[in-house]
């Protein structure tokens, strides 16, 4: 396991930690959060890739076609508000409100049709729900994502945690072309700004995995790549979709379902990578390259760029 940083030790840099999962950043840590995003959004100009910035909810029927409910019903956070009605709402303002353990004592609630974002890229093959490319096209997004875990520790592991991805969408020697490059790409930055990570097959934590068909699969053909920081933190990974993606959402690249791939990075992973390897003082962090526009074209050329 990864040495765990003095909490103390943060609290000046500006991390405030909410035992349930959730931080919040301030001071010399959103700052270098700031340019570590900075960072990564550079990298993906190099590929013209065009910026969304989607809402925090995401539809629950069309993250269903995904089979999303029965793979990870661990990890899903849900929004919840009160049925509407009158009778509904005043049997809750005047009911107990908070019981001794500071959980709220609902009323009725109202139906759960969306859920918080899981993953920032799942937003992407739903806008693209129905289109037919004519060439590789490449997003990048951030969002802030919610996974529910069994316990949580900060920046490591979070309820609540900023990722930003890239992604591309295309054929099958698009999209491996893309991961592959893109991998140099981010391996160039990790050497840049000094993070040794080690680079390991991986699968996503299904429920009942012994069970899952998918689980299964991805050990006998992985398609899931971490960077690892340390025994066991993975700050990001390189994932190939195949055409699960485009199939269940329709989306046509050359006359068949689209393949798609992403990039996808933990900033408070970044975070603590950086505290991890260079300390608690500001000026021995290394600088991020950073992109200044918000055209496609990228601010400073990375290693491995074409």
């Amino acid at each position: 396991m990864s040495p765990l940083v003095d909490l103390s030790s943060l609290a000046p840099l500006g991390l405030a930690w909410q035992p349930n999962g959730q931080a919040t950043l301030s001071g010399a840590l959103l700052e270098l959060a700031d340019h570590v995003d900075q960072s990564f959004l550079q990298l993906a100009r190099t590929w013209g890739a065009r910026e969304y910035r989607f809402p925090t909810f995401i539809s629950a029927a069309e993250l269903n076609k995904l089979d999303y409910f029965r793979s990870f019903p661990h990890l899903v956070s849900f929004p919840v508000s009160l049925q509407a009605g009158e009778a509904n709402l005043e049997r809750f303002t005047q009911g107990e409100i908070l019981n001794e353990r500071g959980e709220l004592l609902l009323t009725e609630t109202a139906p759960v049709k969306e859920v918080l974002t899981p993953a920032a890229c799942y937003h992407l093959y739903i806008h693209e729900q129905g289109s037919t490319l004519d060439q590789a096209q490449y997003y990048t997004t951030r969002n802030t994502c919610f996974r529910r875990e069994q316990y949580y520790s900060p920046l490591r592991r979070q309820w609540g945690f900023a990722m930003r991805e890239i992604v591309c969408l295309g054929s099958l020697e698009e999209v491996t072309a893309f991961l592959a490059k893109c991998r140099s790409q981010l391996e160039a930055l990790l050497t840049a700004v000094g993070l040794p990570v080690r680079w390991l097959p991986a699968t996503d934590p299904f429920f009942q995995p012994s069970r899952s068909p998918k689980y299964i699969a991805q050990r006998v053909n992985p398609t899931k790549t971490e960077a690892v920081f340390g025994d066991d933190l993975a700050i990001a990974s390189v994932n190939l979709h195949q055409d699960h993606f485009g199939h269940t959402f329709d989306i046509a690249r050359a006359g068949a379902s689209a393949f798609t791939g992403c990039v996808a990075m933990g900033i408070e992973r970044w975070l603590y990578a950086v505290v991890t390897e260079h300390g608690v003082n500001p000026r021995h962090w290394p600088i991020f390259p950073r992109a200044n526009t918000r055209g496609t074209q990228p601010a400073l050329r990375l290693q491995g760029d074409a």
